[in-house]
């Protein structure tokens, strides 16, 4: 039997393949035939044969990945018995040179290969009547094929062929040559064109030899049969012809019957075949019921160590914990020492109330006596004065607070115990440079359009909501005095780290602050350019005109407000909502039925300011029940805009440490880090450092990005 040697692994389609004729050609030895096509081999090498199988006359490797017909250790002499050999669709880059030993080859199909050249010993296989080489790298044919006696068909097309062998001529059997007419140089194309009969009459011509048709020639093989030999004779015996066609008619007889058998053979190969494949299915349920009980095994394993790892995540939960619960008290430390720096700036604001006691004592003297329209405009514009004066006042207190806490910046964290102290001095000595410029400036300021025009930049910064904010981040990043009861080394490194987030945020809002500044200042610029007559108290005019910019609707709705509640608004320094709240007509009992969500839907975004009004409003309501004068309004039905009385100590405006701890949310992109970026102008905390970075708009609201602030958390 054959030995079959690859080089790669087969598809399993091919390997049965191979199996099944293998078994065919042990089971059946008498058949002469055996078919190994499309079993993807790469080489064969053929050993001796079992004794059943005597005569090997049909080969059919086809539709492989053979590169050459023989390994070089093994002979032809093995195959010297074969007729039919196919070889098509495989990868030979040529024949063995000693095919000639095959004597009884009468068929040779080597389509679809990568030849370059035939051998010379290919004309030694004088009973071979059919060739077909097409499809190959052929440049040229051996003078050789002349020698093919029995050649009927030839195929050469589909190569690189150009010119035929003159020595063609003597294939005076040869009724079909296929090939590729408009390459060919020797015989010209149109020799060519015109078919195989033609072809051989130039041919013949050209070697001097007179043209026969094929059909007068018998075939050698028919020849050697009959025992009768004839030199290109056109004669023969018609009754050999018979004999010898009954002959093949019997032989094919017998090949039907072989080929029937063989198909029985198959069919019970296909029943064993298939009852293996039973045999191995119920193998491999075997098999993957043992593997479902490994891996039920491995699961109650995996369930015991994740029991214990939940234990050990219980306790570090328990751990950090406590931990949370000693940073609270701590944060709730130093919150109690930044409420008391803020104390000391409530003290500043009191200031809003000299305005108010100069608009009661103007209504007073409406009301007593009645005054010309001059008199009546020379006193609104020394009111006016006065209000500028004030705005200039508190415009020059914030700037010396500003180089004060430049100037003490460094110091402050080495000496916080220290530093209330040196803090209150600071402000005695602000109040007394307040008290010496403020009689040089009301002298002044009447006269002055250069001081007008101040003032007026002043009211116009006091104005601006965008400022508004940045001076409340301002003072929200003031540093908090370290907690006592803490080691030094830990006070130092917790005051450093808060420090240099403090440090870099506090700048940040600086250089946003002067930019808004400088803004508000080009604004101005463009307003003086654009009056064209220089009018007497020009900017007195648009100091009143940016006092009177409110509409008058908007106007009556403030004032229908009731007054806990703007004074609760004024004391949480959030007048800026006053319009929104008169827009919804929003009431205390209102608030007492509304949570977070909804004062942000209405317009209140920060966290920290929608949980401090509500808890307000509650204490009001409460307060309301025992002494419910506090909810009746004034006399006349104007509520004024401003408190009567700003209380002692103020909350400051930042969310308490509570919700500071909760309220952390995750990137809206990553969705795996936490949120700490500020996007500026709409103020949403939605993304983490590394995703803001690509980001234009904000990815809630769709808005601009002007500015991104970092958030950094204290340890």
């Amino acid at each position: 039997m054959p030995l079959f040697f690859r080089k790669r692994k087969p598809s399993e389609e091919a390997r049965k393949r191979l199996e099944y004729q293998m078994c065919l050609a042990k089971e059946a030895g008498a058949d002469d035939i055996l078919d190994i096509s499309k079993c993807e081999l790469s080489e064969v090498k053929w050993g001796g044969w079992c004794s059943a199988c005597e005569v090997l006359s049909v080969l059919i490797v086809h539709t492989n990945l053979l590169t050459s017909l023989l390994p070089k250790s093994c002979s032809l002499l093995s195959l010297a018995t074969i007729k039919v050999l196919d070889l098509h669709d495989n990868q030979l880059t040529a024949l063995p040179d000693d095919i000639g030993q095959l004597t009884a080859l009468q068929v040779l199909n080597v389509e679809r290969n990568q030849l370059t050249c035939l051998p010379r010993s290919t004309g030694n296989l004088i009973q071979l009547q059919t060739l077909n080489v097409k499809d190959n790298r052929l440049k040229e044919l051996p003078d050789t094929l002349g020698e093919l006696r029995s050649l009927r068909t030839l195929d050469i097309s589909e190569n690189e062929i150009q010119r035929l062998p003159r020595m063609l001529a003597h294939v005076r059997t040869l009724e079909t040559l296929s090939l590729d007419a408009l390459s060919m140089v020797y015989p010209p194309q149109e020799v060519c064109g015109a078919g195989t009969e033609a072809i051989q009459q130039f041919l013949c011509k050209e070697s001097g030899l007179e043209y026969y048709p094929p059909s007068q020639y018998l075939l050698p093989v028919l020849e050697q049969d009959g025992a009768e030999n004839s030199l290109d004779s056109p004669d023969g015996p018609t009754d050999r012809l018979c004999r010898e066609e009954e002959e093949w008619q019997n032989r094919f007889s017998d090949y039907e019957k072989r080929k029937e058998q063989k198909m029985l053979e198959k069919l019970e190969f296909e029943r064993r075949l298939e009852l293996g494949q039973r045999e191995h299915a119920q193998l491999l349920q075997q098999s993957n019921s043992q593997k479902d009980e490994i891996l039920q095994t491995v699961k109650e394993e995996q369930s015991r160590l994740e029991q214990g790892l939940s234990e050990h995540q219980r306790f570090l939960d328990a751990e950090r914990r406590r931990l949370q619960e000693q940073l609270k008290r701590t944060e709730q430390n130093i919150s109690t020492r930044i409420q008391k720096l803020l104390q000391e700036n409530q003290r500043q604001k009191k200031s809003s109330e000299i305005l108010k006691s100069l608009e009661n004592e103007r209504i007073r003297m409406e009301q007593l006596m009645s005054i010309t329209q001059e008199e009546t405009e020379n006193l609104r514009r020394r009111e006016i004065a006065s209000a500028m004066q004030q705005m200039l006042t508190e415009s020059c207190k914030s700037r010396l607070i500003q180089m004060a806490y430049e100037s003490q910046r460094q110091n402050l964290v080495q000496q916080a115990c220290s530093s209330m102290a040196d803090m209150d001095e600071r402000f005695q000595q602000i109040l007394s440079w307040q008290q010496m410029d403020q009689n040089k400036a009301i002298s002044q300021i009447l006269q002055e359009s250069a001081m007008q025009k101040a003032a007026f930049e002043a009211l116009q910064v006091k104005k601006d909501l965008m400022h508004r904010q940045i001076r409340k981040q301002v003072s929200a990043a003031l540093p908090p005095t370290p907690p006592c009861g803490l080691s030094e080394a830990t006070v130092q490194e917790m005051i450093s780290e808060q420090r240099w987030a403090l440090s870099s945020l506090l700048q940040q809002l600086l250089k946003e602050k002067t930019q808004r500044e400088e803004e508000l200042r080009e604004i101005l610029t463009e307003l003086e350019a654009q009056s064209e007559t220089k009018q007497e108290n020009y900017w007195l005019i648009q100091y009143q005109r940016l006092l009177n910019q409110k509409p008058l609707s908007l106007k009556l709705q403030e004032e229908g407000l009731e007054r806990p509640l703007v004074a609760l608004l004024a004391e949480l320094s959030a007048e800026h909502y006053l319009p929104i709240f008169a827009h919804h007509r929003l009431s205390l009992a209102m608030l007492s039925r509304m949570g977070p969500a909804d004062l942000a839907k209405v317009g209140v975004s920060e966290a920290g300011l929608q949980h401090e009004i509500l808890r307000r409003a509650q204490e009001l309501l409460d307060a309301a029940r025992t002494q419910p004068e506090l909810l009746k309004p004034p006399e006349g039905g104007v509520l004024p805009t401003a408190p009567e009385e700003l209380p002692e100590a103020v909350r400051p405006s930042a969310p308490p440490a509570e919700l500071l701890e909760v309220q952390t949310s995750e990137c809206v992109v990553c969705l795996e880090r936490e949120a700490q970026m500020i996007f500026l102008n709409c103020g949403h905390v939605c993304c983490c450092q590394l995703c803001s970075q690509p980001l234009r708009t904000c990815p809630l609201c769709r808005q601009d990005i002007a500015q991104r602030l970092r958030i950094y958390h204290s340890s």
